[in-house]
């Protein structure tokens, strides 16, 4: 048996260009790790130090009280922001720093280190980084396993090899989920939800995983790439147990919540608000209707471009036309509260336009966000188009391009987002 610390850090942002969202979620990939360790016998602490709000030395006093032999860390706040993760290592690596004079083997998982496993382990100094999904590269890890497929470690000698590339799980059959109660209780964000105050807890859930298209944006390749999807009664298993513990809003983490019918009917009768992420193209109203009505109080959909140009040159795939996709928004708007089309600062749309159609979408119920200048995350296509396979610099690369591309920030920053550089722990090349 071995006894395994799956650690969330407690996130910061200062500095940051992170586009998502700052509050406390739930960490989906330590809590299906978790499952799949305790299922194979393995002794497990799971420690959410973002949503209990604990410090290094809270963090270091649990973790010598459980007297773990595997600490694993992650490098991304939970599964729904892989795809735009923070671009800094800075709170990673501040946990590891703090961890290093421990027994423990310590594992990084996350995006970083997916996309560029060596400077991710030199920058964090573990003794594993995981490429890929890692739930069961983890159990693995845990089963006395080390020269294997989807793991960045040093040799004897100490070079650092990468075995293989990143590994994807079953998912599939993926279990109902349990959280403990206080993490629940402690839950109170209730993700793109604006259409009423929280009461009671939210929470996020996983039908599927990742999206059958391949917009030139999206960092998704490494991990979350091909579409899968769990059975709609595990799903709604999974909800009923939330029900149980006081939550009152869901938001699906999925890339891309597709229609599904027998999901949607079984959500009726739940009686939970939710939100989702989606293409409303891909929705006919009736099927908007169900969604409505199975509780959906919240719909991102990815917009993107106001021109089939730009569309076309972010490898959208789209068949309708603007006006088609306005009034399918505005169609979705009659069933559900808050709808927001999500619009990316492309060279194939021209501002006044893009800012009257904004203006024509508010006046329908429907909020456009002012277009977000492109991050080319190392791993999408859109990094690959502009240098290549991702090396050791991809992150520094990716982060000046684009400090220096834009003059104005979007409504979605808070902040001048400042230099790589600055914001990390500076190691040794």
């Amino acid at each position: 048996m071995t006894r395994v610390a799956l650690i969330n850090p407690n996130w910061t942002f200062d500095g940051s260009i992170y586009f998502g969202c700052r509050s406390p979620h739930l960490p989906l990939e330590l809590g299906i790790s978790q499952h799949l360790l305790r299922e194979a016998g393995h002794d497990t602490l799971l420690l959410d130090a973002h949503m209990f709000d604990l410090s290094l030395t809270d963090i270091q006093a649990e973790l010598a009280a459980f007297r773990p032999d595997m600490v694993v860390m992650t490098t991304a706040p939970t599964y729904l922001f892989w795809r735009c993760a923070p671009p800094e290592l800075r709170v990673p690596q501040e946990l590891a720093l703090s961890l290093r004079d421990m027994a423990a083997t310590l594992v990084a998982v996350g995006p970083h280190g997916s996309t560029t496993p060596r400077m991710t382990f030199r920058k964090l100094g573990v003794d594993f980084v995981v490429m890929g999904e890692c739930e069961e590269t983890l159990l693995r890890l845990a089963n006395g396993e080390r020269d294997i497929a989807g793991l960045c470690f040093a040799d004897p000698i100490g070079t650092i090899r990468v075995n293989g590339g990143p590994l994807a799980a079953a998912f599939v059959d993926q279990p109902v989920l349990q959280w403990p109660d206080e993490m629940i209780r402690r839950h109170h964000h209730h993700h793109h939800r604006f259409e009423a105050a929280p009461v009671g807890p939210g929470a996020e859930v996983e039908a599927s995983r990742g999206c059958p298209y391949h917009c030139t944006f999206c960092a998704k390749d490494n991990f979350r790439n091909a579409y899968r999807k769990r059975r709609p009664s595990t799903i709604l298993d999974e909800v009923d147990r939330l029900r149980a513990q006081g939550v009152e809003y869901i938001y699906f983490i999925d890339e891309i919540f597709l229609p599904n019918t027998e999901l949607l009917e079984g959500l009726v009768t739940r009686g939970l608000k939710f939100g989702v992420q989606t293409r409303i193209d891909l929705w006919k109203p009736p099927m908007l209707e169900l969604l409505g009505r199975a509780g959906c109080v919240s719909i991102e959909a990815g917009i993107e471009s106001l021109t089939p140009e730009g569309r076309a040159a972010l490898a959208k795939n789209c068949r309708m036309t603007t006006d088609e996709l306005a009034d399918r928004l505005v169609e979705a708007r009659r069933y559900v509260p808050f709808v927001q089309a999500n619009l990316i600062e492309v060279p194939q749309d021209d501002d006044p336009v893009v800012q009257r159609w904004r203006q024509r979408m508010q006046e329908a119920g429907v909020w456009a966000n002012d277009p977000v200048p492109l991050y080319p995350y190392p791993g999408s296509p859109d990094y690959r188009k502009l240098w290549g396979e991702p090396d050791d610099r991809a992150w520094e690369r990716a982060h000046a391009h684009y400090l220096a591309q834009f003059n104005q920030f979007s409504d979605v920053q808070n902040e001048r987002p400042v230099p790589l550089a600055a914001l990390e722990l500076q190691v040794a090349p």
